[in-house]
């Protein structure tokens, strides 16, 4: 009889962030310690888009910034469910009234405002780039450049659905869009560049970054 039961590897393979490899190296054997370290990432990571995010080039209806290179780094780096803790304390931050969006920008007000359906593509883009990096993804220039790709894609179908529910597709995309394309090869660009030479770093280090099974 055949047995039509696959490994359980061929299912779900699961790579080794650089996170994750960071964290093993040192905490291998103390949950506890480990646990405080990822804490400490996902409010450092926080901080770190909400300090992006004051990098702005102020354009109507939605400013260009430095936020959304910062939460792809992060979703590639951390891995889906830190990178989602991440995206989503930064969301919370703001609704509380602290200034981390563009331009110091923070409330609900804002946050249901044209720029509404970027903070959510911001999360889901984390979540996805995530997954893909738990998978293997995000190791050399060519999969990082389209980790990049898909990451801004998520995020502009987000931010263009609903900010055409307020000016209209076609001037969604015209203002929503266009004044980015530019600004977004530039970030692939660096992204691609910064991705294999983090990983080089770790393997220099002596760090497990294979498989995990």
């Amino acid at each position: 009889e055949m047995n039509m039961t696959a490994p359980a590897h061929v299912h779900s393979a699961h790579f080794t962030t650089l996170a994750a490899a960071l964290l093993n190296d040192r905490f291998t054997d103390d949950k506890t310690r480990t646990y405080l370290a990822k804490a400490v990432m996902v409010i450092m990571g926080s901080l770190l888009i909400a300090s992006a995010a004051q990098v702005a080039v102020p354009m109507y209806p939605v400013p260009v910034t430095g936020q959304t290179l910062a939460i792809l780094l992060i979703g590639m780096t951390y891995g889906s469910r830190m990178a989602g803790c991440t995206v989503a304390l930064y969301l919370f931050e703001g609704a509380l009234g602290l200034p981390v969006f563009a331009n110091g920008a923070s409330g609900a007000l804002y946050m249901f405002g044209p720029t509404g359906g970027y903070l959510a593509g911001f999360l889901i883009a984390a979540v996805t780039l995530g997954y893909m990096a738990e998978r293997g993804m995000g190791r050399t220039m060519i999969s990082t450049a389209a980790m990049m790709l898909i990451g801004t894609t998520v995020i502009y179908v987000f931010g263009v659905a609903w900010l055409s529910m307020m000016i209209g597709f076609e001037k969604a995309v015209i203002h929503g869009v266009m004044p980015f394309l530019y600004g977004d090869v530039l970030k692939a660009v660096v992204a691609a560049g910064l991705m294999p030479l983090a990983w080089k770093s770790i393997k220099k280090l002596g760090t497990d970054t294979g498989d995990n099974g």
